[in-house]
């Protein structure tokens, strides 16, 4: 904890005198990252046992909770990817490609798995959200 306030006051006193630089901006994101909480996770566990059990409404809920909360980049890029699921298959398309975004904006190099890729709903919705970034 001594050494993220000690990177924030730096990072401070950097952009006060105007010197902070785009490499600097992402070196304290990365470091701040890594001390995210991660309060939602239990909501994020909940919400993709929910999703994989069909409870889609309840899944949402506890997907967004999770968000909410807070949770590490990796468990919100999760998190939106099980949201857009939902999301095409309820044929809400317009919230799909959103979270897809959403997804790719967390992770620029994210990929559906190949059996999630081949999926005959999501499937093209997320090639053709990956295609115009």
């Amino acid at each position: 904890m001594i050494i993220m306030r000690l990177i924030l006051a730096a990072s401070a006193a950097l952009a006060l005198a105007g010197c902070e630089t785009a490499p600097i901006k992402e070196v304290r994101q990365g470091i701040s990252s890594l001390f995210q909480t991660n309060a939602g996770e239990p909501d994020l566990a909940s919400g993709i046992r929910q999703y994989e059990d069909g409870n889609y409404a309840e899944a949402s809920r506890l997907l967004s909770a999770s968000l909410e909360k807070g949770l590490s980049r990796p468990d919100q890029v999760r998190a939106h990817k099980h949201l857009a699921f939902i999301h095409c298959v309820a044929g809400r398309e317009s919230r799909c490609r959103e979270e897809f975004r959403n997804t790719l904006k967390l992770d620029p190099s994210f990929e559906l798995a190949a059996n999630e890729a081949g999926h005959p709903i999501w499937g093209p919705v997320f090639r053709s959200v990956k295609s115009r970034r």
